[in-house]
């Protein structure tokens, strides 16, 4: 619990000091938040946390996230100009994904689900603000080809490394990741109140876990 407090404390911390008195722009600490945090699944996966740790930080994180609403407790991280419960939602999809696969034994879905969250839409976002030159809307949703492309490329490698870890490389491991690709990056699509931060991460795991339990079943 120690490790995992102070590690999301340093990247709030991190990224209001950066937002306070380096000028950054409220969306890059957004980000600096997005995957700072979104690694704390590989610490509760490797120190095997038992699953009420990560639960209860979840519950703290969305008590908090909700309170940032009303009170100016994390301008940093909320000040983008426009409605999103981004932070919520996130703070929810751990708490979902730890509750869900840390009772099977199987937390390289729940890391899975949130690492694509994680890095594809954080670096998504940031390709497609600064080299996103084809634009199009989807839902009244303007996105950039250049982010999406980005979104499908990490979600697919961050795909493979975790399931080349757990199984080897073998062909599920290989073909699973690019249907993970596919839903993750269209669900990023819509992102409209920042909801993409609970579907990426749980539709993302639930597609690994029950694609890669078929193909398994078949290949062995």
């Amino acid at each position: 619990m120690t490790v995992v407090g102070v590690w999301m404390g340093g990247v709030l911390l991190l990224a209001e000091l950066l937002n306070r008195f380096a000028s950054v722009d409220s969306e890059i600490t957004r980000k600096i938040v997005h995957i700072g945090t979104g690694n704390v699944i590989l610490l509760a996966w490797w120190l095997q946390i038992p699953a009420w740790v990560g639960i209860t930080a979840a519950v703290l994180a969305s008590a908090i996230a909700l309170l940032s609403y009303r009170l100016p407790i994390l301008p940093g991280v909320n000040s983008v100009g426009r409605l999103s419960f981004g932070t919520l939602f996130y703070a929810i999809s751990i708490g979902v994904l730890v509750a869900w696969f840390w009772p099977l034994q199987q937390p390289q879905y729940a890391a899975l689900g949130i690492l694509v969250m994680t890095y594809g839409d954080g670096l998504a976002a940031i390709i497609g603000q600064k080299f996103g030159k084809h634009p199009y809307k989807l839902w009244g949703i303007q996105k950039s080809w250049e982010g999406s492309l980005t979104m499908a490329l990490v979600s697919y490698v961050v795909s493979c490394l975790i399931l080349l870890a757990v199984q080897g490389a073998i062909w599920p491991t290989w073909l699973v990741p690019a249907v993970i690709a596919i839903s993750a990056t269209s669900l990023e699509a819509f992102s409209k109140y920042g909801i993409d931060n609970l579907t990426v991460p749980i539709g993302g795991a639930a597609v690994a876990f029950f694609l890669n339990q078929f193909l398994m079943s078949i290949y062995l």
